[in-house]
């Protein structure tokens, strides 16, 4: 993962839109600062991309639900929406993406009410446009850089030798197993474990009572498809029973002379409704059998171009030719006879005057196999035009009967709505009959279709059951099969276990030595940090031979921190580069540090400001002026290449402005605030100037 920008809104004490922050990322200039004072919002910008990545903080980030910039609160009206959000764009893998988290609130009269964060990515393609990620984004974050290793590239520099508090050994053992891919092969144990018991489960199962069990279900199913079919054809005499009734009752209808003129004209609308689905089945069926029969053509339109385009070139080059065919040299050379009488001996000029047309001739059986395909490539086309022609055209016959069905629809609800109203209580009366009638037969439909699906269902259901009862006569085959299985499975395990002491003795003893190397540059003491067979990580001292483990210091314990996440990254790339960590690429890493250099003395600082961006791929440090000028700024200064300054703006009335001073010109670190909130701007350092 090269990060390469990052933007805030209104998040913590940044108000507003942040410029666009370029995050440096080359080779020989690899390294991002950000100057700021205490409580000018570096932690806040270290959690920036924590929050936007992963939705997690940092232990020093104070009242992690109030996100929102305050500003940005008092100043939004009642009921408006105000925006939070970071967006972080960053390239892994030849692939560049680009993630946003926002969250909004809603200013009420007495104070807000924040909604559910939201998480967008999108990945660029080979076009230059950006398109939303296939997969979830999490998962790709968590591909790339899982959420259990973000501590070490995410961290506060003050309290990172938390990393090797007793109570984080654990945790910290589980990420670097991930890191190191060793969890894969224990996945992989667990899982072939589980798969083991799976085919020990279906060896007992295999025997006759399985058999017995499937013919019995087997049975049910015949009984169960026996009673539906009769519950169909009960259905069946029903809704014959109800349309008659149906007729019936319409007839009566018919029969009263106020209703007369409406009972006609909703039997007319029911026949044109019936003609218009009808009609809409069979433009439906037509449009299916177009695309199923034809719709190949509209595919081949690149293909029939390509063959134009090759054709098209042998003709440019001479190969496909008119005129005197190959076949027809060849045979006056056979003949030995000109078509002017003259004879062709071998050896004569007029022999090799014929002989050199070959090189003029076509084949007569390739150009009238081309002729032919020319003339099918042509009714392709003319196929792929009339398709959608078709197509069109069935496609506007389908929305015309639709809407006409809707028409009708509409009329008959009006024609029974006043017959319902109707002053005649017989036409009344005889019109809910009706009514009641259509709910009963609507019901009879419904059940109808449900009836159909459930035998369909029985009937893959006994097939399916067909041929596991086919199976059980090879039941002592399966027996040996399933054995083999299980030894197989057991095989296996034990290889993957071999392999994992030995990739994970490998690999824990490679970044023990490289830890030691780098503690080693940067601590005056002889201590020598050890890692256990369990990833815990400790410092020991060997006093006359014997190993005993360190109270450690503050200072110490930030070292050894540092020492072990560089090692990671270090030993990480090495083996990502070598191809043999069982985990996706993983060859660049960043870091972004809040206060590294804080509680260290002068030449600790100086180590580590020397050595940490000739490890990282990325850095991104945040630093105060204290921390920064003099040996930090001396071994970095050619490592910068990108450089900000975070200008708090406090709402004190007494406030004590501050300057930083950098390659010659004056960067504010304190101002008073216009009004009565504070927030944080950044502004983009430029040392060419």
């Amino acid at each position: 993962m090269k990060l390469t920008s990052i933007r805030l809104c209104n998040f913590r004490s940044f108000y507003g839109k942040t410029p666009e922050i370029v995050l440096a990322g080359g080779t020989n200039r690899n390294t991002t600062i950000m100057h700021g004072n205490n409580g000018a919002g570096k932690t806040s910008f270290l959690n920036a991309f924590t929050w936007v990545l992963y939705e997690k903080f940092s232990a020093a980030f104070a009242s992690a639900e109030q996100l929102v910039n305050k500003r940005a609160i008092a100043e939004a009206n009642i009921q408006e929406v105000i925006e939070c959000w970071v967006e972080v764009f960053w390239e892994h893998d030849n692939k560049r993406y680009r993630v946003k988290r926002e969250c909004r609130v809603y200013k009420n009269e007495t104070n807000f009410d924040a909604g559910k964060t939201q998480l967008f990515m999108q990945v660029a393609g080979d076009d230059g446009r950006w398109y939303p990620s296939p997969q979830h984004p999490e998962d790709v974050i968590n591909q790339i850089l899982p959420v259990s290793l973000h501590q070490y590239f995410f961290f506060d520099g003050e309290r990172i030798e938390q990393i090797v508090r007793s109570d984080k050994k654990a945790e910290i053992a589980e990420a670097t197993k991930i890191f190191l891919g060793v969890k894969v092969i224990d996945n992989s144990i667990r899982h072939l474990s589980e798969a083991k018991k799976t085919l020990e489960n279906d060896l007992k199962a295999i025997g006759d009572a399985p058999t017995k069990e499937l013919l019995r279900q087997r049975q049910k199913t015949e009984i169960e498809i026996e009673q539906i079919r009769q519950r169909q054809s009960e259905l069946l005499q029903e809704l014959e029973y109800q349309q008659t009734l149906k007729q019936e009752t319409s007839n009566y209808l018919r029969e009263l002379a106020a209703a007369k003129e409406l009972q006609e004209r909703r039997q007319n609308l029911e026949n044109q409704k019936k003609t218009n689905q009808e009609d809409l089945r069979q433009s439906r069926e037509t449009l299916k059998k177009i695309i199923s029969t034809r719709g190949y053509s509209v595919l081949l339109s690149s293909t029939t171009n390509q063959f134009r385009e090759i054709i098209a070139d042998l003709k440019q080059r001479g190969e496909l030719t008119a005129g005197i065919s190959q076949e027809f040299v060849q045979e006056l050379l056979r003949d030995r006879r000109c078509i002017c009488g003259t004879q062709l001996d071998d050896g004569s000029d007029a022999h090799q005057n014929v002989k050199n047309l070959l090189n003029q001739a076509g084949s007569s059986a390739i150009q009238e196999t081309v002729i032919r395909t020319i003339a099918q490539v042509d009714e392709i086309d003319k196929q792929a035009t009339a398709f959608w022609e078709d197509v069109d055209r069935e496609q506007l016959r389908i929305t015309q009967l639709r809407e006409s069905i809707s028409q009708i629809e509409a009329e008959l609800d009006n024609v029974q709505d006043r017959l319902r109203k109707d002053p005649s209580e017989e036409i009344r009366r005889l019109q809910s009959r009706l009514d009641d009638i259509e709910r009963t037969i609507a019901e009879l439909n419904i059940e109808q279709g449900e009836k159909n699906q459930k035998i369909e269902a029985s009937k893959a259901e006994a097939a399916e059951l067909d041929k596991q009862i086919a199976k059980q006569r090879f039941n002592e085959e399966r027996q040996v099969i399933a054995q083999r299985r299980i030894a197989a499975t057991l095989d296996a395990i034990e290889r993957l276990t071999e392999v994992k002491y030995r990739q994970e003795k490998q690999f824990r003893l490679q970044l023990e030595k490289r830890i030691q190397e780098i503690f080693n540059e940067i601590s005056i003491t002889p201590y020598i940090p050890k890692i256990s067979d369990k990833y815990e990580l400790t410092l020991i001292e060997n006093t006359s031979g014997v190993e005993a483990p360190v109270a450690a210091s503050t200072g110490e314990n930030q070292i050894l921190s540092l020492s072990f996440i560089s090692s990671i990254i270090d030993k990480v790339r090495e083996w990502s580069q070598r191809k043999i960590l069982m985990v996706a690429d993983s060859s660049t890493f960043p870091i972004v540090m809040d206060s590294p250099f804080g509680s260290l003395d002068e030449t600790y600082r100086r180590q580590i400001a020397k050595i940490i961006p000739r490890l990282a791929d990325q850095l991104i440090v945040l630093v105060t002026n204290t921390q920064w000028r003099g040996e930090v700024e001396a071994e970095i200064k050619n490592k910068i290449g990108s450089e900000y300054v975070l200008t708090y703006y406090s709402s004190k009335p007494d406030c004590e402005e501050d300057t930083l001073e950098i390659a010659g010109q004056q960067y504010p670190l304190v101002r008073r605030s216009s009004n009565e909130f504070e927030y944080t701007e950044i502004l983009e350092v430029n040392r060419a100037g």
